[in-house]
């Protein structure tokens, strides 16, 4: 019996360049340099063996795409209100920025079309969870939305501050949390959620569509609680007004499903956790110009 020689060049590393022609082509041109037939054949489902395997780690799972286009199209709901997450809008009308190019990635490696479904704030988005108007929903994780949704961690995160008015004695993000305070926010958003669950002492007032800015002036109120770099167009509109340093929390973005997939959840978390790891998200924050305002969110919990 003669001993199996490989062709020149051929290498399992380069098994891959030799699949693209097609799996039983690779195993046919193993075979050639063999003599004994039985060895060419094993060989040949061998090599097969590691093509599929290869193939299936690169798949997604049916039940995935069953559960997330249960279609045949991915429908993603897209917050048109948060301008850092839709940036413009295409000649057609369809919204493009980072949130978008989110849903464009999972549905193309879902292997799926996507149609973009624009609502007018978040808080629109979870109203009409479970309604089977949209298949993921990429909002701000708040605990009242996942009554409603099942949530991956963040893939981005916005930073949330305070302004305050010309003349004002409050200095630090500590200080408005206090009695006699009044906090005009937009009803519904991820940081005036965030609000409602940790403000104990100051009066919270919450205002529905983007009359928040009106009715802090309006009223002669304490604080206005917004997106830095949103807050950032109000300063200039009063003069003395000041934005206080730091946070008192980072809104973080994330990709919902209906509740009920949780197939389709596992996946999803991990989807998101690799575009963080693999710089997919950091690149959509510079072609779309964002950076300074929008960051990458650290790595999951789970």
């Amino acid at each position: 019996m003669m001993a199996c020689m490989k062709p020149d060049g051929f290498s399992l590393a380069n098994l891959s360049k030799v699949h693209t022609g097609g799996k039983f082509l690779a195993a046919g041109h193993a075979a050639t340099a063999c003599a004994d037939e039985r060895i060419c054949l094993d060989l040949g489902f061998l090599f097969y063996g590691i093509f599929m395997m290869a193939d299936n780690d690169s798949q997604v799972d049916p039940e995935v795409v069953a559960q997330l286009a249960p279609t045949g199209t991915l429908r993603a709901a897209i917050n048109m209100s948060n301008f850092l997450l839709v940036v413009d809008k295409t000649e057609q009308g369809d919204p493009i920025g980072p949130s978008p190019s989110m849903a464009a990635a999972i549905a193309d490696t879902l292997g799926v079309p996507l149609k973009l479904v624009p609502f007018r704030t978040p808080s629109d988005i979870s109203q009409a969870a479970g309604t089977g108007v949209w298949d993921i929903g990429n909002i701000g994780a708040e605990p009242q939305r996942a009554a409603v949704m099942d949530f991956t961690a963040a893939y981005c995160e916005i930073e949330s501050t305070y302004l305050v008015p010309a003349g004002s004695t409050i200095q630090s993000i500590a200080e408005v949390d206090q009695p006699g305070n009044r906090i005009s926010f937009a009803a519904g958003s991820a940081y005036g959620l965030w609000l409602e669950n940790n403000i104990k002492h100051a009066d919270l007032k919450p205002i529905k569509g983007r009359a928040a800015f009106e009715q802090f002036v309006d009223g002669d109120m304490e604080a206005l609680a917004g997106l830095r770099t949103q807050l950032l167009g109000e300063l200039k509109k009063l003069p003395g007004a000041r934005l206080l340093d730091g946070q008192f929390a980072a809104v973080q973005q994330a990709v919902g499903v209906n509740k009920g997939n949780d197939v389709a959840l596992a996946w999803l978390k991990k989807f998101v956790e690799k575009a963080k790891a693999d710089g997919t998200v950091a690149g959509y924050i510079e072609k779309f110009g964002v950076q300074g305002k929008l960051s990458v969110a650290p790595p999951g919990q789970d």
